[in-house]
C-alpha cells in the first residue's frame, strides 16, 4: 500500500515516539532479568506463633553453635533450602526479603564483576545516547512540518531526523548488548549470595529491543521519505532542463513555439533528409517544402514555410 508524503511523515513521527516510550519504561524498570536464588532458610527469631513460618527454622536452643540443629532439621522433615526470586535491572538488582514479604534493593554496579565494570558503564552510556538521539530525532521530525520553513529547509531537517534516528537505533543496540553480556559475567562471577540458580530475560529487556525495533522502523520511514522526495526533485529538474534545451533549439531555428510537438512527433525516414514541415498542422497535398534546383534557373521556392 502506498503512503502519502504526510501519511508517511506521520507514520515515522508514531514510531519515534512509542519506541521513545518504551525504552523509557525498559530503562525506568528492574526486570530485564529475573529467576530464583536456592538459599538455606534462616533460624526463626521471635516468638513462637501459632501458625507454622514456612521460610525459617524454629529450634528451642539459643545456642546457634549446637550440633543438635542439624539432627534437629532431618528429624522433622524440615526442607533447609529456600527458593527466592530476584529480578534485575541495569540499575538496581532487588531480591525478595527474608521474610518473603516485599524485595530489597541493591546497585548493580556492586555485583558486577569489580575488572568488569567498564561494560555496566559503556552499557549505560549507550542507553543514554539512544534516549537523547531518538528524542532528538522526534523532535525534528515534528519541526519539519512547520509550514513556516522552506522546501529545502525541510528536506535538511528531514535528512537530520533520519541520521539521529537511525544513530540512536546503533547506540540502542550496542548498549543492550553490553547489558546481557554485564549480566552473564556477573552470574559466573559475581558474589555468592547473588548468584542465581535459574534465571531468563523479562518483560523489560523485551521492550528495550521492542523500542530497538521501533526505532529502526522510524529512521526506515523517515529515509525513504526523503530519498523519494530527493528523487521526485531531481526528475522535475531533468524534465524542466530538456524542455528548455529543445526550446533553446526552437529559438535558434526561429520558429514559433507551436511548432515543439511537431518537430518532436515528426521523424524522417532518411537521416540525411531534413524533417517534413507542416502547414497549419497538416502535411501539404502537394508540392515538395524543399528547394529545388532547375538547370540555368533561379532557385524557386514551391511552397511558403508557415
Amino acid at each position: 500500500m502506498r503512503l502519502e508524503r504526510g501519511q508517511r511523515a506521520s507514520l515515522a513521527i508514531t514510531l519515534n515516539f512509542v519506541a521513545f516510550a518504551f525504552a523509557i519504561s525498559a530503562v525506568s524498570t528492574n526486570y530485564w532479568c529475573e529467576g530464583t536464588r536456592k538459599v538455606p532458610k534462616p533460624f526463626c527469631t521471635g516468638p513462637p506463633l501459632k501458625v507454622k513460618q514456612w521460610f525459617c527454622i524454629r529450634f528451642n536452643s539459643s545456642n546457634l553453635n549446637d550440633s543438635r540443629q542439624v539432627q534437629y532439621i532431618f528429624e522433622t522433615g524440615e526442607e533447609k533450602f529456600l527458593m527466592r526470586k530476584f529480578h534485575t535491572g541495569i540499575f538496581f538488582s532487588c531480591e525478595q526479603a527474608v521474610d518473603m514479604n516485599g524485595f530489597n534493593c541493591r546497585d548493580f554496579a556492586e555485583i558486577a564483576p569489580e575488572h568488569e565494570r567498564g561494560v555496566l558503564w559503556l552499557c549505560v552510556v549507550g542507553e543514554s545516547l539512544y534516549l537523547s538521539l531518538l528524542l532528538t530525532g522526534g523532535v525534528l521530525m515534528i519541526l519539519e512540518q512547520c509550514p513556516c520553513f522552506s522546501i529545502m529547509n525541510k528536506l535538511k531537517i528531514s535528512a537530520f531526523a533520519a541520521m539521529c534516528t537511525a544513530l540512536s537505533g546503533l547506540c540502542g543496540m550496542v548498549a543492550h548488548m553490553m547489558f546481557t553480556t554485564i549480566f552473564h559475567l556477573a552470574v559466573s562471577m559475581g558474589p555468592e549470595d547473588w548468584r542465581p540458580k535459574t534465571w531468563d530475560y523479562s518483560w523489560s529487556y523485551a521492550l528495550a529491543w521492542s523500542s530497538f525495533g521501533t526505532c529502526m522502523g522510524s529512521a526506515v520511514t523517515a529515509l525513504n521519505r526523503y530519498t523519494k522526495t530527493i528523487i521526485e526533485f531531481k526528475f522535475k529538474r531533468r524534465n524542466i532542463e530538456k524542455n528548455l534545451i529543445i526550446k533553446q533549439k526552437m529559438i535558434d531555428l526561429d520558429l514559433p513555439d507551436q511548432m515543439w510537438d511537431m518537430y518532436l512527433t515528426a521523424v524522417p525516414a532518411d537521416p540525411d533528409t531534413p524533417p517534413e514541415l507542416l502547414v497549419n498542422g497538416h502535411k501539404p497535398s502537394t508540392g515538395s517544402p524543399y528547394v529545388v534546383e532547375m538547370d540555368d534557373e533561379p532557385d524557386q521556392h514551391i511552397e511558403a514555410y508557415c
